[in-house]
């Protein structure tokens, strides 16, 4: 379903224009990515989550993703991932989007399941598969891992096993059991986890995706699983709420899944009532000599505009954005309809309601929460340089 933003002139700024997807209205163009804390336990949220995604409120965001989270136990990256596989889960959640709620955020969440990247190391603990030291140190122990095929998602990371059709079947429910707790936990938004090396990227690359049945080989095949837990959470998840996707646009430079895929991909979910992808890149090890995107700011807006144009289908820009101008120069030019942040958020919470007053200037205060906007206009006006004289 195509968004729809209301009718404003050339000089509008379109960072804080309203943007609607089905029955639901972000007030502006700002989106916080999915940023995993690795500080849940047994998959449950607590109060680091609510400070943490409620400080991106009181800074402005329009729409708040949560962090990757589970939809299986097995399908953790760490053991301090959040999850959304038990019916308990759900009480911590919904204090979270109720808060957002208070501050005029729209609620995502992102819905994951590891795959060959499961039974990890907590970043700062590592970063690699987790070992004897760790459960030595913190019992924190290992599990069985799956993926499209036996194979690793690098050298020194376990084996995974390759689903067969029951497990397919298993991961479908999941999928859909955990889009209805979304739903009753008051989530406005769920963001398909596609991307980055983890199990539905696994089955649609052709560098992890060694399968000679109908889950292989061709991209057809490759997608057939993705799509059917698309359709499947689309069907669980309400009429006039929106579902994105997060996609790997492409594995490299001229390597595995490439561009042309993405927009085959981003049709046929398009097809199944998907309404926006976010378009980030990479998340597989690839062979010595082959080159990942090169990391400069804004590296993935090109793909982001090439999917908007090529499947007709809104946008979001993600990767190394990271002032208000910026933004608005993506916005501008047509190359995506929202505008996502990650860790340039968690340097700067505040991030949306100061590219209000950068933008807008003296107007932009009102993106403020009243409670801290009017000390700051009052002290603005103060250091103002005719107030100084």
């Amino acid at each position: 379903m195509s968004a729809e933003s209301p009718s404003v002139s050339e000089t509008a700024i379109r960072l804080f224009e309203p943007l609607k997807f089905r029955g639901i209205t972000m007030k502006n163009r700002v989106v916080v990515s999915p940023m995993s804390m690795y500080s849940s336990h047994e998959g449950f949220s607590d109060d680091l989550h609510l400070v943490h995604l409620g400080r991106f409120a009181l800074g402005g965001a329009g729409l708040v993703i949560m962090e990757s989270t589970a939809v299986s136990r097995q399908g953790r990256i760490t053991h301090g991932c959040n999850g959304i596989w038990l019916d308990a889960h759900v009480q911590d959640l919904g204090r979270i989007t109720d808060f957002l709620h208070r501050l005029g955020s729209v609620a995502g969440i992102q819905l994951g399941h590891s795959g060959p990247k499961g039974a990890g190391q907590r970043p700062w603990h590592g970063n690699g598969p987790l070992g004897p030291e760790d459960a030595a140190q913190r019992r924190e122990h290992p599990w069985p891992i799956v993926s499209s095929s036996p194979a690793p998602c690098e050298e020194g990371w376990a084996t995974p096993r390759a689903l067969t059709e029951t497990d397919m079947a298993e991961l479908v429910l999941d999928y859909r059991c955990a889009a209805r707790r979304a739903r009753e936990a008051g989530f406005d938004v769920i963001e398909l986890h596609c991307a980055h090396g983890y199990l539905l990227h696994a089955f649609l690359s052709p560098l992890l995706n060694k399968r000679d049945d109908k889950y292989g080989g061709s991209l057809e095949n490759r997608m057939r699983l993705p799509l059917r837990i698309a359709e499947a959470v689309r069907a669980e998840w309400p009429d006039d709420h929106p579902l994105f996707v997060r996609i790997s646009a492409v594995d490299g430079v001229g390597i595995g899944w490439s561009i042309e895929d993405s927009v085959v991909f981003t049709k046929a979910l398009a097809a199944r009532g998907i309404d926006a992808i976010a378009c980030s890149t990479g998340g597989i090890k690839l062979p010595r000599g082959q080159l990942l995107v090169s990391r400069d700011p804004g590296f993935q807006v090109p793909f982001a505009a090439h999917i908007r144009r090529a499947a007709g289908i809104p946008t979001i820009a993600v990767g190394l954005i990271l002032g208000p101008r910026q933004a608005e120069d993506v916005l501008r030019a047509g190359d995506a309809d929202l505008v996502a942040l990650g860790r340039e958020m968690l340097f700067n919470p505040n991030w949306a309601a100061q590219a209000a007053v950068t933008l807008r200037q003296g107007a932009g205060w009102k993106e403020w929460p009243d409670q801290f906007g009017w000390w700051l206009e009052r002290r603005a006006r103060q250091l103002s340089p005719r107030a100084a004289s």
